[in-house]
């Protein structure tokens, strides 16, 4: 479709839909992890699943209430970003940078999909509420000077990434409000989140060549080597493992049998990283790359199987003593 035909009023509703990005809300899939962990959590403590349609309202309310601030924060990154884009060869066609809307629209954008999100959050719980509340102003801090986290070399990508495990909390506290789930698991998820960034950032950086394209794109950019990038994967998909490897040990060691599918997920990703035009520069966009979700939802199918086995034999063959600590798993 020829969006110059259609009429200037259209085109412009258009935009500011593009402000909110609704093709970025698939990252708020990361609540679901939160929502499998805390309903296997209510089972052993209730003795039953959420059954009734009624339980899962705030689920459903949750991840709408998540996609308004999200969008809200989008909205944010491209008023704060309106000068850096247009030296992107991509993001310099974005509504703001390219001029077909002015700035203050995005303001305006920012503030109304912020209230309407938290004005929703509010209605699932207060725990849901503060964290995304949290998830909101972790957007302030990564994109408003004077902080503007994401200008500073590796900071940005440990600020940008906690949002991994914020979706975690926020899926969680859908089902279970007045419980923390596992610190072990969000420390994991924070730094496979970082892995994820560190590689976003790695893709750009060979993409836009010189370092001095890449500095007047985003100065923590350019203050980067590849080698750096590299290093910094490394340690996160380390950091990830061992505290994954914590969360196995202590609540449920037949998990330890999906170890070897996640090490090939972090294999893969940096695969398709080194890639010319690489995917990961959008992480957005992953969806296309059909092979790499076939993977992860093997590696799901694994994950959720593994969850329903209890083999002492396992334990025994690892010599690892049963924790103290009630299994969430335990069904």
């Amino acid at each position: 479709m020829n969006k110059a035909a259609l009429p200037r009023r259209v085109r412009l509703w258009l935009d500011l839909i593009r402000l909110a990005r609704p093709e970025y809300w698939f990252k708020n899939g990361f609540m679901l992890l939160g929502v499998m962990l805390a309903v296997f959590y209510r089972r052993q403590t209730e003795g039953h699943w959420p059954a009734d349609l009624g339980a899962w309202l705030p689920t459903v309310l949750g991840l709408a209430a998540v996609c308004l601030i999200a969008s809200s924060n989008y909205a944010l990154n491209e008023w704060c970003d309106l000068e850096s884009d247009r030296h992107h060869p991509e993001k310099r066609e974005r509504p703001l940078a390219a001029g077909r809307l002015p700035a203050w629209s995005a303001a305006v954008l920012w503030a109304v999909l912020a209230v309407l999100g938290m004005s929703l959050a509010i209605t699932v719980n207060r725990p849901f509420a503060a964290s995304g509340a949290a998830l909101w102003w972790m957007g302030v801090i990564y994109n408003v000077r004077p902080i503007r986290a994401k200008d500073w070399p590796y900071i940005d990508v440990l600020t940008e990434s906690v949002n991994n495990p914020l979706r975690l909390f926020l899926g969680w506290f859908t089902v279970v409000p007045d419980r923390v789930p596992p610190l072990s698991l969000i420390f994991a998820y924070w730094m496979a989140g970082a892995f994820f960034m560190a590689a976003k950032r790695l893709a750009e950086k060979r993409s836009l060549g010189s370092g001095e394209t890449a500095g007047r794109y985003r100065p923590s950019l350019g203050r980067y080597g590849e080698s750096d990038l590299l290093m910094q994967m490394f340690f996160y998909a380390s950091a990830g493992s061992l505290f994954l490897g914590v969360f196995i040990v202590r609540y449920h060691v037949e998990l330890i049998l999906a170890v070897p599918l996640v090490a090939g997920v972090f294999a893969a990703y940096l695969r398709l990283t080194l890639a010319p035009g690489s995917a990961a520069q959008q992480p957005e966009r992953l969806y296309r790359e059909r092979w790499l979700m076939a993977y992860l939802a093997v590696c799901l199918a694994v994950f959720t199987i593994l969850m329903f086995v209890e083999w002492s034999w396992l334990r025994r063959l690892i010599n690892v003593e049963a924790s103290g600590v009630p299994s969430i798993w335990e069904l």
